[in-house]
């Protein structure tokens, strides 16, 4: 993983820029996180409707260095977020089931031209996840629904290009699993999607948006995961900002240990934007 990250950042400092302006940690983020796509940092929860499960998101995803040149601005970044489940009780009590840790770094180009921006983002990540106690019945001694903790990681590369008109953007991507365990994880995940903000909504309060995510993988076979969002974004529609959030869910489960599980259901979600 060093190599690697090593060879991002000598490619990344080697270009040439004519009149650049070098920023070292600066304010938010060159390319705005993917709104429908699952595997982006979040902070924040999602109670998934007609089930007992809350949605736990804690990450960031921050800009080490940002070179600006002429329309042009390229990143270097690091990810750092895990998403867990939590099982709803009486008494306010929510047991943790699993959860799944993402770490990684990222390298981005994006380009503007007047009301128009295209560029892409390249990723690359690991991911592990694990079982945790509220999985585990401690009175029989037998783990929940039958499910046993297994080793799952997975180290990857992902390219997402994308084109921005106004505040409708488009994208398409694929991933690259060089290393993962269950084996019978296929190499290529291949993705498609898009978000759009009504940025002509006369409010200056709130900002309504719609996205969806299509991701097509293969567990023993080829299936699709769909998640379809919309909802209102309070703060300009590619800044920080707080959403509220109504989503659905289809396809194989999000988390690593229930990897092979399909699920599909709607959640109510709140998440602070980065």
């Amino acid at each position: 993983m060093r190599k690697i990250v090593l060879l991002i950042l000598i490619v990344f400092l080697t270009q040439s820029f004519s009149q650049s302006n070098k920023e070292w940690f600066p304010k938010g983020l060159n390319i705005q996180p993917f709104t429908a796509n699952f595997l982006e940092p979040k902070a924040g929860f999602s109670y998934l409707l007609d089930k007992s499960n809350i949605r736990l998101d804690i990450g960031t995803s921050a800009d080490v260095l940002r070179i600006t040149d002429k329309g042009k601005i390229i990143s270097f970044g690091v990810d750092l977020f895990t998403y867990t489940r939590l099982r709803s009780e009486n008494n306010f009590k929510f047991p943790v089931e699993t959860t799944d840790f993402y770490f990684g770094v990222n390298y981005a180009q994006r380009y503007i031209r007047k009301e128009k921006e295209y560029g892409f983002r390249f990723r690359f990540a690991h991911i592990s996840t694990h079982l945790v106690d509220g999985s585990f019945n401690g009175q029989s001694g037998i783990w929940r629904n039958g499910r046993v903790p297994i080793v799952y990681s997975r180290e990857f590369f992902e390219l997402i290009p994308f084109y921005r008109v106004n505040g409708f953007r488009a994208y398409a991507g694929v991933t690259y699993l060089f290393h993962t365990l269950p084996a019978n994880i296929s190499k290529g995940i291949y993705q498609v999607g898009f978000d759009n903000y009504f940025t002509s909504f006369p409010s200056k309060v709130f900002t309504p948006f719609i996205a969806y995510d299509f991701k097509l993988s293969k567990i023993d076979k080829f299936t699709g995961n769909n998640i379809i969002m919309g909802g209102i974004k309070f703060g300009k529609f590619d800044e920080k900002g707080f959403s509220i959030t109504l989503s659905y869910y289809s396809g194989k489960s999000v988390h690593g240990q229930l990897f092979n599980i399909n699920e599909n259901y709607f959640t109510l979600g709140f998440n602070m934007d980065l």
